[in-house]
């Protein structure tokens, strides 16, 4: 069952239309985008960001901006009220996310921690 409102992330017009673009040769109609949590980075999460052929059974399943957007369990909390943006600049293009949960960041761009939980803080290094 798909979740109408777009309760735990939102997506914007730019990063909607670049996940089309993306998917527009794919013939399945349940692939989305996967969007998830994990330890790691120099405040002590990292986002994760890939193309998912279909939901598990643990994952919320949201439509946002009409993209089907695939998140489990626990990085639901973690992502709540978040966006998700496409930036193309001279510095490089990609997806990138404003969490509203997020109290600190490092200079890495892709590392958080939030008030409650920070993880395992570990090196910036990709």
């Amino acid at each position: 069952m798909i979740d109408p409102q777009p309760t735990v992330v939102s997506l914007t017009d730019a990063a909607a239309t670049k996940l089309r673009e993306l998917t527009a040769e794919e013939a399945n109609p349940h692939i989305g985008l996967r969007v998830y949590v994990y330890s790691g980075g120099c405040s002590g999460f990292r986002y994760g960001m890939m193309l998912e052929d279909a939901p598990t059974d643990e994952d919320r399943v949201l439509q946002a901006n009409g993209v089907r957007v695939y998140v489990d369990g626990k990085s639901v909390d973690l992502l709540q009220g978040s966006q998700i943006d496409y930036v193309d600049t001279l510095m490089g293009a990609g997806f990138t996310v404003n969490n509203p949960n997020a109290v600190a960041a490092c200079g890495c761009g892709s590392s958080f921690r939030t008030a409650d939980d920070s993880g395992s803080a570990r090196s910036c290094a990709h």
